[in-house]
């Protein structure tokens, strides 16, 4: 049997986290992989500022460097990074060119990536990509790739994150006077064509209030205050706005490990929800959600074209898979469906370190 790319003794390994807060998530496999399979290595997670935020708690990293690598500035202090470091072997998640130059001119030894973007030469071990005939998931993909490096056979698939005492106290404040339990809403993403419709959230926010006794709270990125704003004026209930109270993806963590349920169109709180085992509905159109499919039970996975067939990819039919045509109906069932299957576990307790108590419970009968 040929010895993996990464040695069995290696003393530093880097993993290059991907860029997008989903896909680090679905990156979170990896690092789990590295800390079983290089158990005396010393593992540093790279990634953009903000994610190290959410990659916080997590016990399979010694170190996280955080950096902006889309800067000249960034990628001189990541490189000084890794160098101070004495990294010798990296597992090159995204596809860029850019970070294999990176790795390369870092003078990291064993630096594995997939074969793509004409960066080849650049690595020093190179895995073909698979044919994309079909959507292929992102959480496969990663696994792969980390399953080559390391001598791996089969991964665990599992997402995970830690609220950390730190985020569940952010959590606690920007949460002030709202009741218990709520629902977390996040109607923004990256595309609008992705955005299921402000008004409908809003349906949603009353229906969430009548039916089941949830509160709603309206989150999202800097640049999707506009939307959130939006949906809480047309909420004929009272919405808090939580992008007025000092969101960070560290306190977004804390916030959803508090949640009783997460609504979200295809977004990186959706990733967020599942890797602290907060029950979740995802609406996709126009993308195919098989890009992004996880292993969730407590997901409810909502497509505008539901009969759309097999070796069809929504993305290439953008009017058929609209999402717009999901209706609130269909929010509301899906709702009811995960809230009546909840098991009896409190919400404040899910990320929690195993074997941890959750905030504000020591020393309570």
């Amino acid at each position: 049997m040929t010895d993996p790319p990464v040695p069995a003794d290696v003393k530093r390994l880097a993993i290059i986290c991907p860029s997008w807060v989903g896909d680090t998530m679905m990156a979170t496999p990896v690092l789990r992989a590295a800390r079983q399979a290089r158990p005396a290595a010393r593992i540093i997670a790279v990634c953009r500022p903000g994610l190290d935020r959410l990659l916080a708690g997590l016990p399979w990293m010694d170190q996280v460097i955080a950096f902006e690598s889309k800067r000249l500035g960034g990628t001189v202090q990541v490189l000084r990074a890794l160098r101070h470091a004495r990294v010798t072997a990296a597992i090159l998640l995204p596809n860029s060119f850019r970070w294999a130059l990176i790795a390369r001119l870092a003078g990291i030894r064993v630096r594995v990536g997939y074969r793509r973007s004409a960066r080849g030469p650049l690595l020093s071990h190179a895995l073909t990509a698979p044919k994309q005939r079909a959507p292929v998931a992102a959480l496969g993909y990663y696994a792969r790739l980390a399953g080559f490096a390391l001598g791996v056979e089969a991964l665990d698939m599992r997402m995970e994150l830690i609220a950390t005492d730190e985020q569940h106290a952010e959590a606690r404040s920007i949460l002030d006077g709202v009741p218990r339990p709520f629902a977390v809403l996040c109607p923004g993403g990256n595309k609008p064509a992705k955005r299921w419709p402000a008004a409908r959230y809003a349906r949603v926010a009353e229906a969430l209030a009548r039916r089941h006794g949830l509160s709603a709270v309206v989150t999202g990125s800097p640049g999707e205050r506009s939307i959130v704003a939006a949906v809480k004026a047309a909420a004929g209930t009272p919405v808090v706005d939580l992008t007025d109270r000092g969101m960070s993806l560290g306190t977004l963590k804390g916030v959803i490990a508090e949640a009783r349920i997460v609504i979200t169109n295809d977004t990186g709180p959706r990733h967020v929800a599942a890797a602290l085992g907060t029950p979740v509905v995802s609406l996709f159109g126009p993308t195919d959600p098989r890009w992004t499919s996880i292993e969730f039970p407590l997901e409810k996975v909502l497509t505008a074209e539901p009969f759309l067939p097999a070796e069809l990819t929504a993305d290439d039919h953008a009017a058929r898979c609209a999402i717009e045509r999901i209706t609130v109906a269909d929010v509301l069932a899906a709702t009811g469906q995960l809230l009546a299957a909840g098991g009896p576990e409190s919400p404040s307790s899910r990320g929690a370190a195993p074997g941890t108590m959750p905030p504000d419970s020591a020393g309570t009968p």
